[in-house]
C-alpha cells in the first residue's frame, strides 16, 4: 500500500516543481533570451510576408512564359497557396505539440525555402503548383510556430508587446518585397526566378539561425523535462539584474500558483485541464477548445474574406474603375505607410488594453477604410482609405495571432493554432473571388462594404474571447466556458 501512496507524492512533487518553474517564467521582466533570437524569429514573419506578396507580382511573368489561362492563374495563386498553408499548418502544428518548438520551427523554414527555390527552378504549371504547395506549408506553419513559440516564452506583462515587436520585423518583408520586384521582374527575364532565389535564401537562412533557438520550456514541463526546463528556466534569469528580477530567481510556493497542476509527468496544466484523457481531435472538437476553435476559425474565417479580397484585387479594381494601374498602385503604396503604423500603436497598447478590445477596434478602422475606398470620391479619399485599411491591418494581425495562440493550452496549443488560422484561410479564397464578383453585380461601393462589414463581425466575435492581457497562459486556457476565466492572479496585477 506504501508503494502507491510514494508514487502519488512523487507525481504531486514533480507537479509542484512543474508549476514554480512556470511562476518563475510568468515573473521574467522581459524578453528571456538574446535579442538575436527574437530578430531570428521575426525573420520568419519576413519570409511569410514576403513569400504572401512575391507570388501576385511574379505571376504576370510567369503567365507570359508557361501561356498560362487565368484559371490556371486562380488555381496556382489561390487554391494551391492556400490548401498547402492549412496542411502545412497542421501537420507540422501537430509535430510541435508531439515533438516540439524548436524542430517544428526549424522544419517549416527548411519546407518553405525548399519550397522558394523550387519555384525559382518551375519549368510549368505542374511544377509551379507543387513547389507552390510545399512553400505553402512551410509559411503556414511558421507563421504558427513563430506565434506560440513567442507567447510561452514572453512573460504575460509584456507578452503582446513582444509579439507585436517580432511582427514589426515581418510586416517590413510586406513593404520591402515590391521593390524587389520591381527591380527584377520587369528589367530580367529570368527576373521572377530571382525573387523566389531571394526567398529561398531568406527561409533558409531563418534555419541556419533557427538553430541557436532553445526548446520552449513550457513544452518541456508539460511533457516532463523538469531538469531540463529548469535550467533553461535559471539562464533566463541571470539575463536580468538582481535588482530588476526581484523574488523571480526563488522558488515559490505553491500556494502563489495560478491553479494546482496536474498529477501528471511534467504537470504543466492545471486541474480540470487533465482531469479525463482524451484524444486531441475530441478535446479540440469538444468543450471549451472545440468552442474556442469554432469561435477563431469563423472569426479568421470573415476576417481574410476583406484581408484576401484587398490585397489581392484593390489594384485592378482601382484601374479598372478609372483610377488607372499607376495611380492604383501609388494611392495603395502611401497607404501601406498605415502597416508599420498600426504595429507600431500595438507595440504601445497590446498589454495596457484587452487584447479583444483592440481587435474590435482595428476592425472599426477596417470598415471606416473600406468605406472610403468604396465612395471613389478622389485620390485623397482612396489614398485615405488605403492607408486606414493598412494601419488596421498592422494593427489587428499579431494581437488576434497572439490572441489566438493563448485561448489554447500548452499541450494543444499549436495543433489549435494550426485549426483556427488555417481554417480561417478558406476565407482567403471566398475573399478574393468575392469582391470582383459583388462589385460586377452591384456597385463598387457596396462590394467594398461588404468586406468592411465581414471585418466588424469578426471583432465582435473576437469580443466574446476571454481576457488574455497579463494573464498567465495556464489561467486562460483553463477548460472553463469559452469567454470566462477566473479573475487574474494577485501577483501578476502587482508588477
Amino acid at each position: 500500500m506504501s508503494a502507491p501512496a510514494a508514487g502519488t507524492e512523487g507525481q504531486a512533487g514533480r507537479a509542484a516543481r512543474g508549476q514554480t518553474l512556470l511562476d518563475r517564467m510568468d515573473r521574467l521582466p522581459g524578453w528571456p533570451l538574446p535579442r538575436l533570437d527574437l530578430f531570428v524569429l521575426g525573420l520568419a514573419y519576413f519570409f511569410v510576408f514576403y513569400d504572401i506578396t512575391d507570388i501576385g507580382f511574379g505571376l504576370p511573368a510567369i503567365v507570359k512564359q508557361f501561356s498560362l489561362s487565368s484559371n490556371d492563374v486562380k488555381f496556382v495563386a489561390i487554391a494551391i497557396g492556400l490548401v498547402g498553408y492549412i496542411v502545412g499548418s497542421n501537420l507540422i502544428g501537430a509535430l510541435a505539440d508531439r515533438r516540439g518548438r524548436r524542430l517544428a520551427f526549424l522544419t517549416s523554414l527548411l519546407v518553405s525555402g525548399l519550397g522558394s527555390l523550387g519555384t525559382a527552378f518551375a519549368t510549368g504549371i505542374v511544377s509551379l503548383s507543387i513547389w507552390r504547395f510545399l512553400t505553402g506549408m512551410g509559411v503556414g506553419a511558421a507563421l504558427n510556430l513563430a506565434s506560440t513559440y513567442v507567447g510561452e516564452l514572453s512573460p504575460p506583462s509584456q507578452r503582446g508587446r513582444i509579439s507585436v515587436t517580432m511582427f514589426m520585423i515581418g510586416i517590413m518583408g510586406q513593404a520591402i518585397t515590391p521593390f524587389v520586384a520591381l527591380a527584377l521582374v520587369p528589367h530580367f527575364y529570368i527576373g521572377w526566378r530571382l525573387l523566389f532565389g531571394i526567398g529561398a535564401l531568406i527561409g533558409l537562412a531563418g534555419v541556419l539561425f533557427g538553430l541557436r533557438l532553445p526548446e520552449s520550456p513550457r513544452w518541456l514541463i508539460h511533457h516532463g523535462h523538469l531538469d531540463k526546463a529548469e535550467a533553461m528556466v535559471g539562464s533566463m534569469e541571470q539575463r536580468f539584474d538582481p535588482q530588476e528580477l526581484g523574488a523571480a530567481a526563488a522558488p515559490h510556493p505553491a500556494g502563489q500558483a495560478s491553479g494546482p497542476v496536474s498529477a501528471a509527468p511534467g504537470g504543466s496544466r492545471p486541474a480540470g485541464d487533465d482531469q479525463h484523457r482524451v484524444s486531441t481531435v475530441y478535446e479540440l472538437t469538444h468543450g471549451r477548445y472545440g468552442l474556442a476553435v469554432l469561435a477563431m476559425i469563423t472569426m479568421w474565417f470573415l476576417w481574410y474574406i476583406g484581408n484576401y479580397g484587398f490585397l489581392g484585387d484593390a489594384a485592378t479594381l482601382l484601374s479598372a474603375h478609372g483610377l488607372g494601374i499607376g495611380s492604383s498602385i501609388l494611392y495603395l503604396a502611401v497607404g501601406a505607410i498605415g502597416y508599420p503604423a498600426g504595429a507600431g500603436i500595438m507595440i504601445l497598447t497590446a498589454d495596457k488594453v484587452e487584447r479583444k478590445y483592440l481587435i474590435l477596434g482595428a476592425t472599426v478602422l477596417w470598415l471606416i477604410g473600406m468605406l472610403l475606398i468604396g465612395t471613389l470620391a478622389n485620390g485623397a479619399v482612396v489614398t485615405a482609405g488605403s492607408f486606414l485599411a493598412s494601419l488596421a491591418l498592422g494593427s489587428y494581425l499579431q494581437v488576434a495571432y497572439t490572441f489566438t495562440a493563448e485561448n489554447f493550452p500548452t499541450r494543444l496549443r499549436a495543433r489549435g493554432f494550426a485549426l483556427a488560422d488555417g481554417g480561417g484561410h478558406l476565407g482567403g479564397a471566398v475573399g478574393a473571388l468575392l469582391l470582383p464578383t459583388l462589385i460586377s453585380g452591384t456597385t463598387f461601393f457596396l462590394g467594398f462594404a461588404v468586406i468592411g462589414i465581414t471585418g466588424v463581425l469578426a471583432g465582435l466575435i473576437a469580443l466574446g474571447g476571454p481576457k488574455t492581457s497579463g494573464r498567465s497562459l495556464e489561467l486562460i486556457a483553463r477548460p472553463t466556458r469559452f469567454g470566462r476565466q477566473s479573475p487574474k492572479r494577485p501577483v501578476q496585477e502587482a508588477r
